[in-house]
């Protein structure tokens, strides 16, 4: 099945964030890195609705899995 390709700041857009890439960049800098063992849906900085969506997204393997994939890479970094 393939998949449409989501920007990351459609993401961001699709989260109730700022998706401007200067919005991104202070979200993952002011979020970043994740605690070790700590899943990204579980992460302190979502509100129930966007964990949610993080959660699905990556179970159904559904077409923002690979974005959604993207932002967890992004938020392991320090």
């Amino acid at each position: 099945m393939e998949h449409p390709d989501h920007p990351f700041s459609e993401l961001f857009e699709q989260l109730g964030l700022a998706s401007d890439p200067e919005a991104i960049r202070r979200f993952i800098e002011r979020h970043a890195p994740l605690p070790e063992g700590v899943e990204l849906a579980d992460a302190a900085c979502w509100n129930e609705g966007q964990s949610a969506f993080l959660r699905e997204a990556l179970d159904a393997d559904a077409d923002w899995a690979e974005v959604v994939d993207h932002l967890d890479a992004s938020l392991r970094k320090g």
